[in-house]
């Protein structure tokens, strides 16, 4: 065969393989047998194995393939020594099976992935007898098969049957996300050929609005509906003709044969398979149900999500003894590169996503203090859950000194090829290199000094650890610290204050401190001109109002919020809850809020500013809305002095 006899669509990636082959002097090209002690592979044996062999390929162009696969992995260390090891010992099986059932294939792109089931046949076939070797056989042919696949594929990535994070532009994953193989991707393989069009098309849809997590979650749902019906002999076409029946066949399946699932998951693989078939249907999708879709899957049908104070029960502090235990003992985990992690979730709150994806050219910013007359340190890094561009917390001057190493590390170590996103806690080499290191080898790395250390809880066991338990305990600790909860929501980044107040719990005694320091009740004004606090004439109409805003206060279970005061009913769930407090029925405000608006407009404003630079247009356009809310409110109070819409009604009733 001559290059020629290659597709001409196919010609110049395989002259791209045939160059890179011709490194070194050509050695890999022109050699089939690899010797590892030469200095331009690894140096010396592995295991006393010293070559690598490819004469067991017959076809010419599916073994510089291979090659190319084996020798790209190593110069990009994706492979380690083991690995290519491994990768040695599969070649012959590999090379005798594709010479004898594909030799007239031009390339690995010819060779269908169903190859593997008659690939595991040969296998066994040439004494391949335990199943971890054929496992692993099989396992490095798939992923063969898959790269030469992708490095053949010019087509836009989302035309392709597997997507990846990586390759598309404006996808929302964490700096964590990306480390998990499985969590990179996602693939439309196990979708019926007949809706994967249909089904990447509303994939597509939603990749660069929503998480990544929510996507991968998404399309497992709509494969476990198709697989559903498929396996109950519904044909292609099905979906265009679905009817009521069809639904609550699905849908019993679901409540009954999936008793494992908790609510959650049984609402979304219901909930979220009604979203996707509205919206294909008002899209006007080739295959969409024909019929509404609000005749074929009712409100009711859909399970209800998990009570919020069963979610709140399961929030989870490290217990004191415990958390003493592992700050005292950190500095001894057995990996050093976790220790300034572990400090800054101790030190923060933060989630460790956020810790991950803190950037070494922006993270620790100085910031003058007036009223100390010096700097103060601040850590900064971008709360991707919550929409935050660029939130700003103080931390001590002891951990500002670490992070600034951790920075000066970074700096040297990180090059535009190793670290182009400028993580601060970076992987330098290897098959994750670019992304930040694992969240999970931080977990495995804190419980072996669990088990090192012995620290067992109260039942005897060594310590289950969650990181986000962390999360959990800090806000704890702010409460206990005596820090308004509104200052707790703006350093934990959470997106309500009813979340806040679902974390930050307090201990029974620190609870009765704090209620006993506030028992009594004392009636005063701020001047806004002087910040002053002023006696109040009870006999005026302003000390009418204040003494009425004080006695609901005291006697109304009124929670204190950013700007103002909730006079919410403690019984009556938060409707406000993913808005602001400031268009809420039950909120009342008063001029000695001023000042707090005038701050938060001022913030609002830098962060408007930050959101523009970094390109993030939706959250801008959030400010811009909530910023001309509290200008608004704001002009208000100044005229009206106090703002309550429910009234005196609140208060009579």
């Amino acid at each position: 065969m001559k290059i020629q006899e290659i597709k001409s669509n196919q010609q110049s990636k395989y002259e791209e393989i045939i160059e890179y082959l011709k490194q070194d002097n050509g050695y890999w090209l022109e050699n089939d047998k690899w010797d590892l002690t030469q200095e331009v592979f690894i140096g010396e044996k592995i295991y006393n194995s010293r070559y690598i062999d490819f004469s067991c390929f017959k076809n010419k162009y599916i073994k510089n393939e291979v090659k190319y696969y084996v020798l790209f992995n190593f110069k990009e260390k994706y492979l380690t020594n083991v690995s290519i090891l491994e990768m040695s010992y599969r070649l012959n099986p590999m090379g005798g099976f594709f010479s004898k059932y594909y030799k007239d294939k031009i390339s690995l792109i010819d060779i269908n992935s169903d190859c593997l089931i008659k690939g595991g046949n040969f296998l066994i076939q040439t004494n391949i007898n335990t199943d971890k070797s054929l496992n692993i056989c099989k396992s490095k042919m798939a992923s063969l098969l898959h790269f030469i696949k992708d490095f053949y594929d010019d087509r836009e990535e989302t035309e392709k049957d597997i997507w990846y994070s990586k390759n598309i532009k404006g996808v929302k994953i964490p700096a964590s996300g990306a480390n998990n193989g499985k969590n990179n991707r996602v693939s439309f393989e196990e979708i019926p050929i007949y809706y994967r069009e249909t089904v990447k098309r509303y994939l597509k849809s939603i990749i660069t609005t929503r998480s990544w997590s929510y996507c991968i979650n998404t399309l497992s749902i709509i494969n476990k509906f198709f697989k559903f019906f498929y396996i109950n002999k519904y044909a292609d076409g099905f979906l265009e003709n679905i009817s009521r029946c069809d639904i609550e066949k699905y849908i019993f399946y679901i409540t009954n044969k999936n008793m494992d699932l908790c609510k959650d998951e049984l609402h979304k693989n219901i909930a979220w398979i009604k979203k996707f078939l509205e919206y294909i249907q008002m899209a006007q999708y080739e295959k969409a149900p024909k019929k509404e879709i609000y005749y074929i899957i009712f409100p009711d049908d859909i399970p209800r999500q998990e009570n919020k104070s069963i979610q709140v029960k399961r929030v989870k502090f490290v217990p004191e003894p415990i958390l003493k235990q592992l700050d005292n003992n950190i500095m001894d985990l057995d990996r050093p590169q976790y220790i300034p992690m572990y400090i800054l979730l101790r030190e923060t709150g933060w989630r460790g996503t956020d810790i991950l994806n803190l950037r070494f050219n922006n993270c620790l910013e100085q910031i003058w203090n007036n009223k100390e007359k010096q700097y103060n340190y601040y850590l900064c890094g971008e709360i991707t859950k919550t929409g935050i561009a660029q939130l700003k917390i103080p931390i001590r001057y002891k951990v500002a000194q670490m992070v600034q190493k951790v920075i000066d590390k970074a700096k040297m170590l990180s090059t535009e090829k190793n670290n182009p996103k400028k993580y601060l806690f970076n992987t330098y080499e290897g098959k994750l290199k670019g992304k930040p290191l694992s969240k999970q080898n931080l977990l495995l790395t804190i419980q072996r000094l669990i088990e090192k250390k012995d620290i067992r809880d109260v039942n005897g066991e060594l310590y289950h650890f969650r990181l986000h338990s962390l999360r959990h305990t800090r806000a704890k600790e702010y409460v206990e610290q005596g820090m308004g909860i509104s200052i707790i929501q703006q350093i934990l980044g959470h997106q309500s204050l009813q979340m806040t107040v679902h974390y930050a719990t307090v201990t029974e005694n620190t609870l009765y401190e704090k209620w006993k320091n506030t028992e009594d009740l004392e009636l005063f004004k701020v001047d806004t001109n002087t910040n002053e606090l002023e006696q109040v004439d009870l006999n005026s109409e302003d000390g009418e109002k204040l003494i009425r805003y004080e006695y609901v206060k005291k006697n109304l279970d009124a929670v204190r919020v950013p700007f103002g005061v909730c006079f919410k009913a403690s019984k009556l769930p938060c409707k406000q809850q993913m808005n602001h407090c400031l268009t809420c029925a039950s909120f009342c405000t008063t001029t000695e809020n001023i000042p707090e608006y005038e701050e938060e407009i001022e913030h609002v404003k830098k962060q408007i500013d930050i959101s523009k630079r970094c390109g993030r247009e939706l959250w801008a356009e959030k400010n811009k809305t909530y910023l001309r809310l509290l200008e608004d409110t704001l002009t208000r109070v100044k005229e009206q002095k106090i703002i309550h819409k429910n009234g005196k009604s609140r208060e009579e009733a």
